[in-house]
């Protein structure tokens, strides 16, 4: 097994350059399995929208951490999570991405058989069996919540606080605990949903994410939108303000044309600007006056992560079938040029350059407040300045 060594080794103190993370917390498989185990499978993670579980008996498989879960509706309308696994000699239940079955869940190998609450309700010979409890052979339930309109799961046997890991991060960035509510997520439906397989470490998109000393050099369309976004604000992590359009800028797309309406509680100072959320561990909110975009990342290895980016709009607009491209092209061109970026540097965090770790400029100290967060999980220590 690997030693890992838990922080960056210690610098000289400089105002201007901190350091980041070294290396190899970046590119080594023990490293990735730690976070796997004390991150993606302790904390709540948002695995799907409720809506494309629509009817008793669809479902949903994500991987979370080094589990598979599968998500389904009941008879009764309720969505549970189960891990995909069956009880009699471990067979994965669902080996599809997604499904709908008519009544129960049943292992293509021995044909255990399980109702949508996860009972045990058939198997070959099971009437012969009747000291077998079929509810404690049923499938192990994983813990779920629902919020924003998606389904969030937790393996954690005792889950921390839904409040005080998952919404409290809205609160945080936005100050005004009821702001989000105000864009209605919830009642929204899917416009466009485009799946992006990375070639990098999850936190590399994360760290990506949080600031935007990169915009002017690799987003033209976003700093023509956000012009101060072109100053190399520290936009993605503090823009509980909300970042105003450009003034001749009449909507968030990727010429600046007119989008839709505004959503219908979106309030007037919340009009014309775009809030940036990061749900830690693996989620991006994007908030502008007439539609959603949300991220989801399933971190899958070391050096590879799959990304699903969700537009959500106004049920009237998805319905009468409007033209959502040109604000679904802005953020599709956004992140595009993000993950060229994070996948061009992912090589980099295995060379000898890059052993120490690299430096985080005044725009980007803020990255520094996750990487301590990070190493706080893995129960190590603390960043340090670098000169």
């Amino acid at each position: 097994m690997t030693t890992i060594p838990m922080s960056p080794v210690p610098l000289p103190d400089t105002p201007s350059l901190i350091s980041t993370l070294p290396g190899h917390y970046y590119t080594d498989p023990e490293i990735f399995r730690q976070e796997q185990q004390r991150l993606f499978e302790s904390m709540w993670i948002c695995a799907v929208r409720s809506a494309d579980l629509a009817k008793p008996g669809a479902f949903r498989t994500v991987q979370v951490g080094r589990e598979n879960v599968i998500i389904t509706r009941t008879r009764k309308g309720e969505l549970r999570a189960f891990l995909n696994i069956c009880r009699h000699r471990g067979a994965r239940l669902c080996m599809e991405e997604a499904g709908e079955v008519r009544r129960s869940l049943q292992c293509p190998y021995h044909a255990w058989t399980y109702d949508l609450d996860g009972k045990l309700i058939a198997a070959p010979n099971l009437i012969k069996m009747p000291d077998v409890d079929r509810v404690e052979y049923g499938l192990i339930n994983v813990s779920l919540r629902e919020w924003l309109g998606y389904a969030w799961v937790c393996l954690a046997d005792e889950p921390p606080s839904f409040e005080d890991t998952v919404t409290h991060a809205a609160v945080e960035r936005l100050g005004d605990p009821a702001a989000i509510e105000h864009y209605g997520t919830e009642d929204l439906a899917l416009g466009k949903r485009i799946t992006y397989d990375v070639k990098a470490n999850w936190k590399l998109i994360v760290e990506n994410f949080m600031e935007c000393y990169h915009c002017a050099t690799i987003h033209p369309e976003l700093t023509d939108v956000l012009p101060e976004f072109a100053e190399g604000y520290a936009a993605q992590y503090y823009v509980g303000h909300g970042a105003e359009f450009g003034a001749e800028v009449k909507g968030f797309t990727v010429d600046g044309s007119e989008g839709f309406a505004k959503l219908p509680q979106v309030s007037a100072d919340q009009d014309r600007r775009y809030y940036a959320i990061t749900v830690k561990p693996t989620v991006f909110i994007n908030l502008v006056p007439d539609h959603v975009i949300l991220h989801r990342m399933f971190p899958l290895a070391e050096d590879r992560t799959i990304v699903e980016c969700d537009w959500l709009y106004a049920p009237e607009v998805v319905a009468s079938g409007a033209d959502v491209s040109k604000s679904v092209e802005l953020f599709h061109r956004v992140n595009e040029q993000d993950f060229e970026a994070c996948e061009r540097t992912q090589p980099a965090m295995a060379s000898r350059a890059y052993r120490r770790g690299g430096v985080l400029v005044p725009n980007e100290h803020h990255i520094g407040i996750f990487h301590e967060w990070v190493l706080e999980q893995l129960g190590g220590g603390h960043a340090g300045p670098v000169h």
